[in-house]
This record gives C-alpha cells, structure tokens and sequence, in this order.
C-alpha cells in the first residue's frame, strides 16, 4: 500500500469502507476498499464472492477491480475511481432528473444486467449508492452479495437494502434468480422519476404493506407461490386493493410506467428479463455507445488483473516464448527443408550435368555408334568386337582389348577413375570410355597421340 496516498474517506459501509486515493507512480486516482474483517491468507481472500465475480466480468458499465492487496492482514481492493453514486445525486436535488437522463442510465444499467445475467451472476444487492456515476457514464459496484445462478440453495436471508428487496425474498425464500434484480431496478427507476422510495417500509411486514398499497395484494391469479410462503411463515397478506402507479409517478411518461408496473411486479417468473427490458419502447430509439474496456491481459479471461505485473508478465513471456519456439522450429524445419531440396535439386543437376554434358560433345559419335551397330554387315567388321569388349569392360576384363596401346588403357583408366568419383554410375563411364575408342574403330590400326586424347577428355 505504500504506492498509494489515501486523500479522502468517500464512504463507509457494513463491510468496509472506501477512500480516494492517487497512485504515487502514476498519478493516477483510484479506490480504495478497505475490508472490516481480518483476512489470515490470501487463498481465503481470492474465494471472496466480489472478487470472483469481478475476476469474470469485463464490462464498460460494471466497476473494474483493479488490483488485491492483502497487508498486516487487512484487504484492499484496488478499484477504479467514479465522481459520485446515484444516492447523491438525488438526495442534493430538488426536481426530478428530466427522463432523457434516466432512460440514459437506465439503458446502461440493464446492459451490464444482461451481461452478468448471461454470464450466470445476479448482483442481489442494487441500490442507488451501488450505482456509480462520472459524467454520462454509470456502473455497477459493490459486488458482495453477488451470487451464482446456477449455485445450490438456500440463499441468505439478507439481500440488498429493504426498500429495493423483492417480495420473495421478503417472504424468506430460500430460492431466487435474477428477477429480485430486476424488482430492484424497477424501485430505482421510479425513484429517479420521483425523487422518492417507491417503497419505504420500516420493517420486512411494513414493506410487503407498502407493495400492497402501490400494486395490490396479491391472489392465487397473479401469485400463488407467494401464498404459499407468506402461510409457511404465517403470515397473512393485507387485503388492499392498490393504487395506480400513474398516481404515483405523476410527471413519468406512459412508457415508463409500464415499465415499472412490468419490473415490480409480484410473481418473479413474469417479471421481463434484461434482455426484454432493453427491447422496450421506453428505450425506443437509444443507442448504446459503450465507453472503452480495458484490454484483457491474457486470452484467458479466469485470469485474476491482481496476480500483479510478475505473474501476468511471466505469462506473456512463456506466450511469447512458446510462440516464438514453434515459430522458429517451424521456419528452421522448413529453411532445412527447402536447403536439403535445393541442394538435392543442385546435386541432381550437377549430376545431371556431369551425365550430359559429355553426351552432348560426343552426341555424333554416339549416332555413328548406333548406326555401326544397327548395321548387320557391320558386325562381319573386326570392329565390332572391339565395340562389344568396350561395353563390358566392368565384367569380363582387359584382356579382350589387345589393338589398345598402354597409353590408352591409362587414359581410360584415368577418365573411369575420375567419373567414380564424381558418384556417376560405371556404366557410363565405360561408355564414355568406349566413346573415346569410338574414334579409331573405323582406323584400329591409326591411334591417335596421347596428348590429343587427354586434351579431349579434359575438355
């Protein structure tokens, strides 16, 4: 905590209370929560209801939990700084916020609704101090209460303050969803329309009695559920008949009343969702332009944005590195790849080459070769088996070659020894060495000198 200057306490709840504070580092203002109860691990402080949900939520309109410091036993919560909260707006004004302002927070209130609805949260605790306003922007804070839809019953007992707390769990039931957040913010639309609690009990009975003298006493029509309860608590609803909600909001327009009439409504299943409310002709014509979210740090979104810089940077570098590894695997492999094909492609065509190029200078004398051999009466003249021997040099020797000059058996011994090792197949050798003596089958007994034939072969 030593990075962060405590200015001034902005409030004080149940559970703790919250300071406005500059970043010593960056100058930045912020939060700060500091919890009542003493926490002894920091495993005991991540298992925090507001905590968790915080962790999941990445909402331009739901407060961002910045980061968790737990020192000398004592919790902080690092949040981002808003002006001032709906209660204290109100209790400062005297006439009613005009409409256009309410249906503004409003649309931005049930889009974070719908978006915590859908991610399985239900905040259980909406109030005009838990709604926090800077300028045109409003969002949701103080996620204590908040609880898990899909999570097992029963509930506690204790959910949000009274004059926003909806009949079933007034009626002590032990199972409830979203729609006591959806009771909630119809009590606080009226209260913004009105200046005043739409529902102001003094005690759990006084408030069913304030319900019942706005919308009537319910029956086995509209809830039979809730008859139910108020006889397993023996309780007995008041027989009023109510009173139009018309009456009450004098200065609010049809649209809205209907809207509140549909929100605060007895039986929770016929109570519209988030979703349904933002398709209502109240907000007929509103766009919403959300204010700018904070980039996520990681691609996980369970990720804690309190684990602090070490955590979330050794994250991003095993991201890094891991990426970075395959990549450069990946582009070695293939680089070695491409390598080994092109030096197997420039050894084939050095090959190749080497096969040819010898082919190419001696492409007439093999023509006059296969013409020589192609010939029957050829193979009456002593050439031919010179011809023959030439071939089989690898196999039956040079014993069969006695027109041959020493001179010339070196040579060609030369030429085969040099091909072999330019990894070209015998062969070939022995023909091009046959093509060499292709020169003087026509004349066996005029042999070339040797210094013509070493000019040759070398070329």
């Amino acid at each position: 905590m030593d990075r962060f200057k405590l200015i001034k306490e902005v409030g004080d709840g149940t559970f703790g209370s919250v300071w406005r504070a500059i970043n010593k580092q960056n100058g930045e203002v912020v939060a700060v929560k500091k919890m009542k109860k003493k926490y002894y691990s920091f495993e005991e402080c991540m298992s925090l209801r507001e905590v968790k949900s915080l962790r999941r939520m990445n909402h331009p309109n739901i407060v961002k939990l910045k980061e968790v410091i737990r020192e000398n036993d004592i919790l902080y919560f690092i949040m981002e700084y808003m002006e001032c909260n709906l209660y204290q707006l109100m209790k400062d004004r005297v006439k009613p916020f005009p409409e256009s302002e309410v249906r503004n927070w409003c649309f931005q209130i049930f889009h974070a609704l719908a978006y915590m609805h859908q991610r399985g949260y239900f905040h259980r605790d909406l109030k005009p101090e838990n709604l926090l306003v800077s300028k045109d922007v409003i969002k949701l804070a103080d996620f204590g209460l908040a609880r898990e839809v899909s999570s097992v019953p029963p509930y506690t007992e204790y959910v949000s303050t009274r004059w926003y707390r909806a009949p079933e769990v007034l009626l002590q039931s032990s199972a409830y969803d979203s729609a006591v957040d959806m009771w909630a913010m119809g009590a606080i639309m009226a209260e913004l329309l009105t200046l005043h609690p739409l529902f102001p009990g003094t005690s759990e009975a006084d408030e069913i009695h304030k319900i019942c003298n706005v919308i009537g006493s319910p029956d086995e029509q509209s809830w039979p559920q809730g008859l139910s309860l108020a006889q397993a608590m023996k309780y007995q609803f008041p027989q009023v008949k109510g009173t139009q909600l018309s009456e009450v909001m004098t200065s609010a327009s049809s649209e809205a009343i209907d809207l509140v009439s549909s929100l605060c409504t007895w039986d929770p299943c016929k109570r519209p969702k988030a979703t349904e409310v933002l398709q209502h002709t109240f907000f007929q014509g509103c766009t919403y332009v959300p204010p700018p979210v904070r980039p996520k740090a990681s691609a996980h979104p369970k990720t804690p944005p309190f684990v602090g810089a070490k955590g979330v940077s050794e994250n991003n570098v095993a991201r890094r590195y891991s990426t970075g590894t395959l990549s450069t695997m990946k582009s070695h492999s293939t680089a070695s790849t491409k390598l080994n094909s092109l030096s197997k492609t420039g050894v084939q065509r050095k090959l190749h080459m080497d096969r040819q190029a010898p082919q190419k200078s001696t492409r007439p004398t093999e023509n006059s070769n296969k013409l020589t051999t192609n010939r029957v009466p050829a193979r009456n003249s002593p050439g031919n088996p010179v011809l023959r021997h030439s071939r089989s040099l690898p196999e039956t020797g040079r014993g069969a070659i006695q027109k041959v000059s020493s001179i010339t058996e070196k040579l060609s011994n030369m030429s085969v020894t040099s091909r072999t090792r330019s990894t070209v197949k015998p062969a070939v050798p022995m023909l091009k060495a046959g093509h060499g003596k292709s020169d003087f089958l026509g004349k066996s007994d005029d042999i070339p000198p040797a210094k013509r034939l070493t000019r040759k072969l070398v070329s």
